[in-house]
């Protein structure tokens, strides 16, 4: 039995996760799809950024987040006059989590766009499609389960999300204290050891469900390609 603590921070944890995938999704299956198909000056520097929050610690992440953020900065002051600032909020834990989550949606939506062959958008353009319609009508539906398996791994990255979360909207709980922030609270408080083993098991679950569902899309995926 969960105690309001806990209950708590599980229910904040799915709403900050859900809310980042989905805020991450369409601009992750944009650049997956800018990355995987177009050609052009800079594309190398575009990939590289990207992928920076999957190489540097996360706390560096929250940490620019933050001075960027902050209401004490320039624009940071400038959202919070109009009541927009996400620091210390659970929007913000959302935009931390995002962006921590956004660099595995893109690699795994990217290798669904380049697995596509080629044919498929060739005959659609000689039946007129133009590039619009040829990414909705063909590109998209055959890249759905890399689609669906990006979002899968996205949604585990944000629930799991901690250095940048703790860096950019702190530990507040009931407001931003996500469950592997309050993992690490009930770890460091005294007698708190069976608190801090049951908010250990609600991590590991989303997270290795979300695993299983994306490597049983991934070999869909492949079965799919292999029959094409």
């Amino acid at each position: 039995m969960l105690s309001d603590f806990e209950s708590v921070a599980l229910a904040l944890s799915f709403k900050v996760a859900v809310t980042a995938t989905l805020v991450a999704l369409p601009f992750a299956v944009l650049f997956a799809h800018l990355l995987a198909r177009k050609q052009f000056p800079g594309k190398l520097v575009l990939d590289t950024i990207v992928h920076i929050p999957l190489v540097v610690p996360p706390v560096v992440v929250g940490y620019v987040l933050l001075i960027t953020f902050a209401p004490t900065g320039a624009f940071g002051g400038w959202l919070a006059d109009h009541g927009l600032s996400p620091a210390f909020k659970w929007q913000g834990a959302a935009l931390a989590s995002g962006i921590m989550a956004f660099p595995l949606m893109v690699r795994a939506i990217r290798q669904a766009f380049e697995a596509e062959a080629p044919a498929f958008r060739d005959v659609a353009a000689t039946l007129g499609a133009g590039p619009v319609r040829r990414f909705f009508a063909v590109g998209l539906p055959l890249a759905w389960p890399g689609i669906l398996s990006g979002t899968v791994l996205g949604f585990a990255r944000a629930i799991g999300e901690f250095g940048a979360t703790i860096t950019f909207a702190a530990s507040i709980p009931g407001l931003t204290q996500t469950l592997p922030l309050a993992l690490y609270s009930a770890a460091q408080s005294p007698g708190g050891e069976a608190a801090a083993a049951r908010l250990a098991l609600l991590c590991l679950i989303p997270a290795l469900l979300s695993l299983l569902i994306s490597e049983i899309l991934s070999r869909r995926a492949r079965r799919q390609r292999g029959l094409l």
